[in-house]
């Protein structure tokens, strides 16, 4: 057995590529070796920005000899099909061996296929693996790059090295040839490097002032960062992929700490630290007592022998150029108000069918206006002057929240919209609550994000959500698949949080038919439909009442028959989204540990669109089939259920029967927990509920001991199946027991 080690060298990979790279070359090299049949057991696989190194331990010196063997055409097959046998399985007709299958003698094909040195596999792997390595963009370079059969790579391939064991493995790849020679640090180190076996490999490297291994270096960026910052009595703002990026920069990584003029912390530090990230790969620093520092940590690619003063002082030069472009921009964007940013939104298309953002900006202050005006968003305690006040903090904010697109600063760093309109209206002197409703209204984005719970954040943050979603649906842009390019699932995912979080009492379906009124509106509007006067007349709610016979009228009105398609399928949108909705809640709390089957068992009730109340019940209810009586209970139903499915029950006509003994006890005790269960449900106490649910345990597990159902008297057994069917029924207002498995 013989470790193996392969180097492929070339000029700088990008930092983000490296990961993607590594996987690559594993994954192409197993499939080699397992196409060869060598058995690949541990392998390890680094980068730098210089080169690949893959090491594979305890390969074979060679493989094992195999014989290989192909059914063929019986015998008597015409000679056309047996020669077209040899050709595909490269044998002769003389080397067919006839044997008899099930009575009838049939040709065999039969090749020995003796052991080759695992060394000679390697030598014609390593070119296939150069030349079928993807990278998402590479190029061709020399003389050669005139033809489109050249080799391409992420850059020009300058060094192999492949050696097993000990001895070299030779090829070659468009003119670069295999050696035992690599080159160490492109500034600490000249020369060439002989390495001799896969165990010195990163050793001698290290000598040269290369740290080969990409998770050493992280650690080293990681822990070097924050030791500098320390140093300084200071706290590293900790930046996991800014560790990956820069070790990926380095193959001798050294952090080093700057200072920046401190005249530049006027700006956000939100801009200072992106700055500082997205265009110079620095780390940045905040004070013990909190805010952001005038410090920034950069990574050296060499140990400098001033210490790294010279490093520092032109870094801390360029980063300086790019805060003053910031503070440029900063100082610019003040000097135009919101309200005159957001009249330029008209010029940007939010969607071809759906118009432009200032559009979507008038959908969203309407539909976030209507939510303030039909209580959905309530916080308690409001007197007439406070409501006013919502009223027009949500409208304004609506009618802002997007103006900060136009804004120099989002410009330059789109990640920061929504953030800087928040700063831009502070400074303004607009409301607090409007500038926080603008800086977080795209919240929460991922599954780790707060969940804005102000009230006017809450109506603007789920108006826009819910315009975005019934507009993409109505215009047949849903999510299919894995594909989501809207990110309508994370949507919802917000409308959900958004809802639960706030405790919003308000169905979402209603929620849903007014935006979609709205789209309708908006649609008419763009197409310039004859009808679109009509909507003039409609107040909101008005409009979502009104909406199916005006869609009737809006598609026969329509110019074409893709318009009359577009506008006819806001009929059936609301229902989608219905249906979409649930999907998302039901991934939402599966992901939360609340079982599958549970979900489906409150959601199969119907008509539930209060998210608080049904998922209060879905807790409950999980609560409950894990204690005794619930598991005991299920059994009891599924047992009824089955009764009842067996004998295609159906509700008798008249019953002339008086029952007695355990029935009689189940009876008495259904009349009692109905109307009681129906309380605890109108009062929303799920729990009370489900413990009503679990007396009927006892009578249950009676009735079944000592009843026989199937009675050969009729009116008997009409009356026990009678009592199966209400004891169901009472267990289906709490939830659907049949969708519960166990």
């Amino acid at each position: 057995m013989s470790d193996f080690l392969l180097e492929l060298r070339s000029e700088e990979i990008p930092a983000r590529m490296q990961k993607g790279a590594r996987e690559e070359l594993a994954k192409l090299f197993r499939r080699e070796m397992d196409a060869a049949g060598v058995s690949v057991g541990e392998l390890t696989v680094w980068s730098t920005p210089r080169r690949l190194a893959l090491i594979a331990r305890g390969l074979p010196e060679a493989t094992q000899a195999v014989s290989e063997e192909a059914k063929g055409p019986p015998e008597g097959a015409p000679d056309q099909a047996v020669d077209g046998f040899c050709r595909k399985n490269g044998v002769t007709r003389d080397q067919l061996e006839l044997r008899d299958v099930k009575g009838r003698m049939t040709y065999f094909a039969v090749k020995d296929i003796p052991g080759r040195a695992v060394k000679d596999l390697l030598a014609e792997a390593i070119p296939t693996i150069i030349r079928d390595f993807s990278w998402p963009k590479s190029m061709r370079w020399g003389d050669a790059s005139l033809s489109t059969e050249s080799l391409r790579w992420v850059r020009p391939l300058s060094g192999i090295v492949a050696i097993l064991g000990e001895e070299l493995v030779e090829c070659e790849a468009h003119g670069v040839v295999s050696g035992y020679a690599t080159m160490g640090h492109r500034f600490h180190h000249s020369g060439e490097i002989t390495i001799g076996s896969a165990d010195d490999y990163a050793e001698k490297l290290r000598a040269c002032h290369v740290i080969v291994d990409h998770e050493e270096r992280q650690d080293i960026v990681r822990a070097g960062a924050a030791k500098a910052a320390e140093a300084a009595g200071l706290k590293l703002v900790e930046d996991e992929g800014l560790v990956v990026e820069n070790a990926g920069l380095t193959e001798w990584p050294v952090p080093l700490l700057g200072r920046f003029d401190e005249d530049f912390l006027d700006v956000p530090p939100e801009v200072i630290q992106l700055t500082a990230r997205v265009n110079q790969k620095y780390f940045v620093c905040e004070k013990p007592e909190g805010g952001l520092a005038n410090a920034f940590i950069c990574t050296a690619n060499i140990e400098a022998e001033d210490g790294g003063t010279a490093i520092v002082d032109g870094n801390r030069k360029v980063l300086a150029a790019r805060l003053s472009d910031a503070r440029f921009f900063w100082e610019l964007d003040q000097k135009t108000p919101l309200a005159v940013h957001a009249e330029k939104l008209a010029r940007i298309t939010f969607h071809e069918k759906l118009g432009t953002v200032a559009d979507k900006v008038e959908r969203v202050a309407e539909l976030a206006t209507w939510m303030v005006n039909a209580e959905v968003i309530k916080p308690d305690g409001l007197t007439p002057q406070d409501t006013s006040e919502l009223h027009n903090n949500v409208r304004n904010a609506a009618w802002l929240c997007k103006a900060d697109l136009v804004t120099e600063m989002v410009g330059e760093f789109p990640e920061l919209q929504g953030l800087m309109g928040g700063y831009y209206a502070e400074k303004e002197g607009l409301p607090q609550e409007v500038a926080d409703a603008i800086r977080d209204h795209y919240k929460p984005v991922g599954q780790g994000d707060d969940v804005p719970t102000a009230p006017v954040t809450v109506a603007v943050s789920l108006a826009d959500k819910v315009d975005t979603l019934t507009g993409f649906f109505l215009i047949d842009e849903r999510p299919t698949g894995s594909k989501d390019p809207f990110a309508l699932r994370r949507a919802m995912l917000g409308v959900v949080r958004l809802a639960t979080d706030a405790g919003m009492r308000f169905g979402l379906s209603k929620i849903f038919q007014i935006s979609m009124a709205l789209q309708v509106k908006n649609i008419a509007w763009l197409h310039a439909l004859p009808f679109a006067e009509e909507f003039v007349k409609y107040e909101t709610t008005n409009l979502a009442q009104e909406m199916e016979p005006i869609l009737k009228r809006a598609a026969l009105a329509a110019k074409d028959q893709k318009q009359a398609e577009l506008i006819d399928g806001a009929l059936q949108t609301a229902a989608l989204l219905d249906n979409f909705l649930s999907d998302r809640l039901k991934v939402q709390q599966r992901e939360a540990g609340v079982r599958h089957d549970l979900i489906d068992a409150v959601f199969a009730l119907g008509g539930e669109d209060d998210l608080v109340r049904l998922l209060a019940r879905v807790h409950a209810l999980q609560a409950f089939v894990q204690t005794e009586d619930g598991e005991n209970l299920l059994a009891g139903y599924k047992r009824a259920a089955n009764i009842l499915k067996k004998e295609e029950w159906q509700a008798p006509e008249a019953l002339s029967y008086t029952p007695e003994g355990a029935e009689k006890d189940l009876i008495s005790k259904l009349e009692i927990l109905e109307s009681a269960v129906d309380g605890a449900l109108a009062e929303e106490d799920f729990d009370f509920a489900m413990r009503l649910l679990a007396s009927l345990r006892a009578p249950i597990d009676a009735f079944f001991d000592t009843v026989t159902v199937n009675d050969e008297d009729a009116n008997k057994r009409a009356s026990r199946l009678e009592l199966l069917a209400r004891f169901r029924a009472a267990v289906h207002n709490v939830a659907d027991f049949s969708k519960i498995e166990g």
